[in-house]
């Protein structure tokens, strides 16, 4: 017993020097210290997880190797280097599936696209590309979102405008993409986002799900395991999450299975039902889990990588006014109906007219991609661009996030919010290979939700901008979550008010 308490005081003892330490110094990277290796720095800024990731890379020239304390499987390789993201996600991307550390860090996803790998990846990209692919969908997408903001955004604004009440956007975002993606991949709408605002236990688990995912990734596995065997911390609020999410999704699944008409059937449920029984695969659960896990891995998608990105435009756009100015004056000029001087809801190509707010989106996500990390391992040791070598099955960490702070990536304003660095000479949209611009993935894996992510967007935010003026409260701190997604810790909160704006018509 007296050896145990000798250990225990002799860590806490160099637990509290290098705390102390670690105030004092100037240099951004971490002190390698006996034992413990890098870990008092990670938990001296734990708080702000990302910018830390950031300063680390930044000083060390995009690529860096963490050591962990010797008794815990913690070491692994950080990167934002692009020439090495290429490296993994798209020249040597056979060698870097998800691999199964991942599979058990992400365990709620079971067998949803995100942790699979080789044929079952393969199915669920080829299922869910030919439902984006398929000639209805722009449709079925322009119809749920029109009637979304018209039933549901505008409504909730006018009641905050009108009753002079700060709205947080973070809140009514989330709200809205989860009623959106809820539609379409379980043909039901929970109507969260209503002036009533409810409480729904599944819609609000997220953000307990995604802020337990990210401490996974840091905390060593025989710890988050222990604490999910007590049933403490975060894993206890991983597992009521996960709960509320079955409870939500399985009687959804039920409710469609019974209204599932023919072959001819257009959804996204019944496309990979049929998939799902073509394969007939005994390395994937029954059919009912492997839906469950599907939806709810499309839902993550669609709720909080969306959201996300339209909570940091309108903080980004309410530090800088003039964009705000220029994204109006643009919808102005492309959207106005000509003759009657009135306002439209967007649809597909009305979107891509928008290059200007298409700019300011891609800004959005380059400073505060929703999804800010990528975690790896390869099959066999590689060497990388980078010069590092990386050994069988070691982790490798990819920040998202990161990248688009380097200097040496996007110049000496890489900090500033300039919508105009997406805009050519000619007037159209510039375009960055994915590797300088991975928020929405790169090579194979990239987001094939995409085009309908940016379409969305800006169907909700030239309604926001038409009808609202906007102010954020003050005072008011606005910093990223520590959490798998992008999200802020606090939401955003801002005043409105109305515009003079033309009527808008149905």
């Amino acid at each position: 017993m007296a050896i145990i308490e000798l250990i225990f005081f002799t860590l806490i003892t160099i637990l509290v020097y290098v705390w102390i330490t670690q105030r004092r110094k100037t240099s951004s990277l971490p002190t390698n210290w006996p034992v413990v290796g890098m870990l008092p720095g990670l938990l001296h800024n734990c708080h702000r997880i990302h910018d830390y990731a950031t300063e680390i890379l930044a000083e060390s020239g995009g690529t860096f190797e963490w050591r962990g304390p010797c008794f815990c499987n913690m070491d692994m390789l950080l990167t934002s280097d692009p020439a090495n993201i290429h490296h993994i996600f798209s020249k040597n991307f056979s060698n870097y599936p998800k691999g199964p550390e991942f599979k058990r860090i992400f365990e709620i996803l079971g067998d949803g696209i995100f942790n699979a790998d080789f044929e079952l990846w393969e199915l669920h990209r080829r299922t869910t590309l030919s439902f984006f692919t398929h000639a209805e969908f722009y449709s079925l997408l322009e119809r749920a979102v029109s009637q979304k903001i018209e039933t549901g955004l505008l409504p909730v604004l006018d009641y905050f405008c009108r009753e002079g009440i700060d709205a947080d956007l973070q809140d009514i975002f989330q709200r809205l993409t989860f009623d959106g993606i809820c539609k379409l991949v379980l043909d039901y709408d929970p109507c969260s986002l209503c002036v009533e605002m409810p409480y729904i236990r599944c819609e609000k688990a997220f953000n307990d799900a995604i802020e337990a995912l990210l401490h996974r990734h840091i905390l060593p596995e025989s710890v988050w395991k222990l604490q999910k065997w007590a049933d403490i911390g975060k894993e206890k609020k991983l597992r009521e999450a996960w709960k509320d999410f079955d409870e939500f999704i399985y009687p959804c699944l039920e409710k469609t299975e019974e209204e599932e008409n023919d072959d001819d059937d257009f959804s996204l449920l019944s496309s990979f039902r049929k998939a799902y029984k073509e394969r007939n695969d005994a390395s994937v659960g029954g059919c009912r889990e492997f839906l469950r896990d599907t939806a709810l891995s499309l839902m993550l998608a669609g709720r909080d990588t969306t959201s996300a990105c339209l909570t940091w435009l309108f903080w980004l756009i309410s530090q800088n006014p003039s964009s705000e100015k220029k994204i109006r004056e643009e919808m102005e000029a492309e959207l106005v109906l000509k003759g009657d001087n009135k306002w439209r809801f967007l649809n597909v190509e009305d979107s891509r007219k928008l290059v200007y707010l298409h700019g300011a989106l891609c800004e959005s996500l380059r400073l505060f991609p929703p999804v800010a990390l990528e975690h790896k391992a390869p099959i066999r040791g590689d060497n990388l661009p980078s010069g590092n070598y990386i050994r069988e099955n070691s982790k490798v960490i990819v920040s998202f996030y990161s990248v688009g702070r380097m200097e040496r990536v996007w110049g000496e304003d890489c900090l500033e919010f300039k919508p105009e660095r997406w805009i050519t000479g000619r007037g159209g949209v510039k375009h960055q290979a994915s590797y300088n611009f991975p928020a929405f993935n790169a090579g194979p894996r990239t987001c094939l939700g995409k085009e309908m992510a940016f379409i969305q967007m800006k169907m909700v935010a030239a309604a926001i901008i038409h009808h609202y003026n906007i102010k954020l409260v003050e005072p008011q701190t606005v910093s990223p979550r520590d959490s798998i997604i992008l999200q802020t810790k606090t939401g955003v909160r801002l005043t409105l008010s109305k515009t003079n704006a033309p009527t808008s018509l149905t």
